[in-house]
């Protein structure tokens, strides 16, 4: 039952229930599908085959699967691909470290640091060291 050209109906993922083509036959297990469907690889036991055959060959383009379900009477709706856009950079932490680094010698720069004057039990401790 399974083969090239024969109509089936998806039973899991996303396209679950949409009609689709066997456009060619991979392995035991797997197949290449096409139509109302995304054109991707899909697994036999997610398909069920229907009675349909269509006259298609073997890895048959996108187009000449459109045409065939037009003659059955069906619609595949066309979508576009989206654009790619280019990836935004990162940025690498070793700049970002350097310019911390810069601003916190620019701010020990700007602060004063006061000198601490001796206290009582400082200056006692000094007269000890000496002695």
């Amino acid at each position: 039952m399974i083969e090239v050209g024969r109509v089936c109906v998806k039973l899991a993922g996303r396209d679950a229930g949409k009609k689709a083509i066997i456009v060619e036959k991979i392995d035991n297990n797997y197949v290449l599908i096409d139509g109302q469907t995304r054109r991707r690889k899909c697994n036999v036991s997610h398909l069920e085959p229907l009675k349909t055959l269509l006259k298609i060959k073997k890895g048959a383009s996108h187009n000449e699967v459109v045409r065939e379900f037009k003659t059955l009477g069906m619609e595949i709706i066309e979508t576009k691909p989206k654009k790619s856009t280019a990836k935004p950079l990162k940025k690498r932490k070793s700049q970002e470290k350097s310019k911390k680094e810069i601003k916190t010698e620019e701010e020990k720069k700007t602060k004063t640091i006061k000198k601490k004057t001796p206290t009582k039990k400082s200056a006692k401790n000094v007269k000890k060291k000496s002695t």
